[in-house]
């Protein structure tokens, strides 16, 4: 049988609300409770005090058995101090006795009904979802790897819709919540929006912005994404019209980063075709015949476009001698001019000359102009 005597005593002046009107009950309560905290401070240093008191006196009683066994000093005022400090050990344990009884029938409270278990509580979530840091090509790899395994699947959740097929097709596909499929996805949002398939971007631009939400709420929670995507999907389908439209907004956010990356990425391509094409074009010596042509002069420019020989070489021998070795060696070096004193005859038809880019397809085979100094007049005899 269960014995209830002991919660008869409790004090519970804290919880009273029968008070006069015209008292402050609050003020009152808290005057109570500071009172009683003070009694119980009280209690607790005289119980402090004794403690201290009794060590003192054991420590002094066993000094005076020393010094009689070893019969040091006067026997009979030792045997007289030693009395005296047991009958004072003796009243102390009586105080003891008293101060445990006066403890014991004290009310119980707020603050002496119950203690804490533990003053704090320490989880080490670090240790428990501790994960080793990757090195950016150990992750290039693992995505690698992510999509040869699961490219196909990944596809199938793209083009969905509904937030209940995509719920069920993560619940049973959930090898896909997680960091590489939202990477994978946005890759894939890109090179759409590169092809112009923008309809089909913005679609899978949504499916990309629920996967990065289920990320973002399992590192504020710090748990496992898998573990939150039923919270996910059922608080967008409930969510208020704030939340609707944060989500909505992120989305468009979203896609106009795509845009301007799919843009960046175009332009670079474009360089780089550019930059094969040009290097494609040099001659034997390093140089750009497009670069070539453009530096030359307008006489110059009209011979090669009108693929004159003659022109050209007339052309040549009116500019002053050095100008014309600097742009006949840059004409030679970009394979414009192909010096063969034995054809001098065109590699191309006329019509087949394709101006500017294809330049140094249609070199001139022509025979470098000669200059001769011209020897100055002897003065004729008187």
């Amino acid at each position: 049988m269960v014995d209830y005597s002991k919660w008869k005593n409790i004090e519970i002046s804290d919880d009273e609300d029968e008070t006069h009107p015209n008292i402050d009950t609050p003020s009152l309560f808290r005057w109570r409770h500071q009172a009683r905290v003070e009694r119980m401070e009280e209690q607790e240093r005289e119980k402090k005090q004794l403690e201290e008191i009794k060590r003192n006196n054991a420590k002094k009683a066993q000094e005076l058995k020393e010094k009689l066994t070893k019969q040091d000093g006067n026997l009979d005022e030792l045997k007289k101090s030693l009395d005296e400090v047991e009958k004072e050990q003796a009243r102390l344990r009586r105080e003891e006795e008293e101060l445990k009884k006066k403890e014991k029938m004290q009310p119980w409270n707020v603050d002496t009904i119950s203690k804490d278990g533990f003053k704090k509580t320490v989880i080490n979530k670090s240790a428990i979802n501790k994960k080793p840091e990757l090195t950016e090509d150990q992750k290039e790899m693992n995505l690698k790897e992510f999509i040869k395994k699961y490219e196909k699947i990944l596809k199938q959740y793209g083009m969905l819709r509904k937030y209940d097929d995509s719920k069920k097709f993560l619940r049973d596909n959930h090898c896909l919540v997680c960091e590489d499929t939202a990477n994978y996805l946005v890759i894939w949002c890109i090179e759409l929006e590169m092809q112009d398939k923008h309809e089909l971007m913005a679609h899978v631009a949504h499916q990309c912005i629920c996967m990065q939400y289920i990320l973002d709420i399992s590192k504020q929670l710090d748990v496992d994404p898998r573990a939150c995507v039923e919270s996910f999907f059922q608080r967008i389908q409930t969510a208020e019209a704030e939340y609707k439209s944060q989500f909505h907004a992120e989305i468009e956010a979203f896609k106009e980063r795509i845009r301007k990356r799919a843009q960046e990425k175009l332009q670079k391509a474009i360089e780089e075709q550019e930059e094969e094409e040009r290097k494609a074009r040099l001659g034997p010596g390093g140089l750009d015949p497009v670069e070539v042509f453009e530096s030359l002069p307008k006489e110059l420019q009209t011979c090669f476009e009108t693929r004159d020989i003659g022109m050209l070489q007339e052309a040549m021998t009116k500019l002053p001698e050095d100008e014309a070795r600097y742009h006949l060696k840059r004409c030679i070096d970009s394979g414009m001019w192909v010096p063969d004193g034995n054809k001098g005859v065109l590699d191309l038809p006329p019509e087949e000359q394709d101006q500017g880019a294809e330049v140094k397809k249609d070199a001139v085979v022509v025979e470098e102009p000669v200059y001769e100094a011209v020897k100055e007049k002897e003065p004729e005899a008187k």
